[in-house]
C-alpha cells in the first residue's frame, strides 16, 4: 500500500505522537509498504528527508513560541495538495488535528482517499503551559474537545490508544457518528527488554551504581506535575539511600531544579537532559521502579517501554495510565497529585525485592500485550477495510 501520514509533531521532536508517528512510518516500511510523512520543516523552509526506510516531506514552518518552540506549519495548504497529488496514496493517516491534519483531511476528503484518524491529543498538554491564559483554560479545553469531535467524524475511521481516551472526548463522544477503534500505540519490544546498561551510562549521566535507583523518563513539561515526584522522592530519600533519575528536557526544567534544592535532594537528583535513542533504551533499564504523576497522558509510550524493560510503576490514577499499571499488580496507583501517598507506593517497591521482581514480571506481561507489530498488523487491516469500502462507495455513485 501508498500510506501517508500526516503529523503536525514528528521526530525529532519528543512527546508520544511524534514517537508514535515515527515508530508507525518505520514499522509500516519495513514490512513492505511505499510511507510518505508529511510534517513541519524544522529549519523554516520546506525541504524532504529520508529517515530510514521513509519519506518525509517537511512543509515550511514557524517556532511556536507558547509550547516547547515546536515547529509548526499554519498555511501548508497548497504543500499538502502538492504532496498528495503527486504521491497519491491509497490510505491516509492523520495523527494530530492542527494545520496540517486539517489541510490534509480536506484534501483528502474531496479526492475521496479513503482517512483514518487518530486521536492522540489531550487539550490539557498544551493549555497548561500557556500561563497567560490560565484563568480560561476550562472553556477552551472544552471547547478544543468538541472541536475534535467534530475533526475526527470527517475520518472513515477513528482510533485511540486507549478505552481511557475515548472517555476523555466527555460528552462529545456521543455525538461522534462513527465507532472508535482501539489500537495500541505499541512498543518495539526487539529495543526495549531487561538487560544490564554500560557502567560508562551511569559515568555519563553522573548516576550512582551503589544506591537505590527510581526514575522518570519523559517531557519535562507543567502538564507533568513533576513537582509531585520531586516531593515524594524527598520524603523517600529520608528514609532511604536513594537517587532520582528525570531524563527528558522540556519548559518545567529550571523549574525543577530549583524545587530540589528548596527540597535539598539536589544531590540526590540527576537530570540527563535529552538523551540518544540507545541511551534511553539503557536508561529504562536502570533502578527498582518508574513512576509517572502526569495526569495528561492518553496512553504514555514511555510508561510502557519502562514496563517492556521490566520496570514496576508508581503512577497518578488518572489519564489512561490504570491500564498500564494495575494496582497492587505491577505497581501502585496513587491520587492526582497526592505526593505522600506516591511516596508509600515508592516505600513498598523499594522495601521488598520479591514484591518488585514479582511486578517486574506481571509488567513484562503486560508489556507483551502491545507489540509494535501487533499494532501494525491492527493498522494494515483497517487500511485494507477502509480503503475497500471507500472503492465500493464510489462504485454505487458511478
Amino acid at each position: 500500500m501508498k500510506i501517508l501520514i500526516a503529523s503536525d509533531l514528528h521526530w525529532p521532536t519528543l512527546n508520544g505522537v511524534a514517537t508514535f508517528s515515527r515508530n508507525l512510518a518505520q514499522g509500516l516500511a519495513a514490512r513492505g509498504h511505499e510511507v510518505l510523512v508529511i510534517a513541519p520543516s524544522q529549519t523554516g523552509k520546506k525541504y524532504e528527508e529520508i529517515d530510514g526506510d521513509y519519506l518525509i516531506k517537511r512543509t515550511q514552518a514557524i517556532t511556536f513560541p507558547f509550547y516547547q518552540k515546536f515547529r509548526i506549519s499554519v498555511t501548508p495548504q497548497l504543500e499538502v495538495r502538492s504532496i498528495i497529488d503527486n504521491f497519491k496514496p491509497d490510505v491516509v493517516h492523520i495523527q494530530m488535528l492542527m494545520w496540517i491534519g486539517q489541510a490534509t483531511m480536506s484534501y483528502a476528503r474531496k479526492k475521496h482517499i479513503p482517512v483514518v484518524s487518530t486521536s492522540h491529543a489531550m487539550p490539557e498538554n498544551l493549555m497548561d503551559n500557556i500561563t497567560s491564559i490560565e484563568a480560561i483554560t476550562t472553556p477552551i479545553n472544552y471547547a478544543l474537545r468538541d472541536f475534535g469531535r467534530r475533526f475526527h467524524s470527517k475520518a472513515d475511521c477513528i482510533t485511540t490508544p486507549t478505552e481511557s481516551a475515548i472517555r476523555m472526548f466527555g460528552k462529545h463522544s456521543e455525538k461522534i457518528s462513527k465507532p472508535i477503534e482501539v489500537v495500541s500505540n505499541g512498543i518495539d519490544l526487539k529495543r526495549f527488554k531487561p538487560g544490564e546498561a554500560p557502567k560508562a551510562l551511569y559515568k555519563r549521566y553522573d548516576i550512582p551504581q551503589d544506591k537505590l535507583i527510581v526514575s522518570y523518563i519523559g517531557r519535562l513539561d507543567t502538564e507533568k506535575h513533576l513537582f509531585v515526584l520531586l516531593k515524594a522522592f524527598a520524603l523517600v530519600k529520608a528514609v532511604y539511600d536513594a537517587h532520582l533519575v528525570i531524563v527528558g528536557s522540556g519548559t518545567e526544567l529550571e523549574n525543577l531544579i530549583s524545587l530540589s534544592h528548596e527540597l535539598d535532594i539536589t544531590s540526590s537528583v540527576s537530570f540527563t537532559g535529552r538523551v540518544s535513542d540507545k541511551d534511553l533504551e539503557y536508561l529504562h533499564r536502570i533502578g527498582q521502579m518508574y513512576c509517572i504523576p502526569s495526569p495528561a497522558e492518553l496512553q504514555s509510550i514511555a510508561t510502557l517501554e519502562a514496563m517492556a524493560s521490566g520496570q514496576p510503576i508508581v503512577a497518578v490514577d488518572a489519564g489512561a495510565l490504570s491500564e498500564l499499571c494495575h494496582d497492587g499488580e505491577n505497581g501502585y496507583l496513587f491520587p492526582l497529585d497526592d505526593f505522600e501517598a506516591m511516596a508509600k507506593g515508592i516505600d513498598k517497591i523499594l522495601s521488598d525485592t520479591t514484591l518488585r521482581e514479582k511486578f517486574s514480571q506481571e509488567s513484562l506481561a503486560i508489556a507483551a500485550t502491545h507489540d509494535l507489530d501487533h499494532t501494525l498488523e491492527q493498522f494494515e487491516a483497517i487500511y485494507r477495510r477502509v480503503i475497500k469500502s471507500k472503492a465500493d462507495e464510489l462504485a454505487q455513485l458511478d
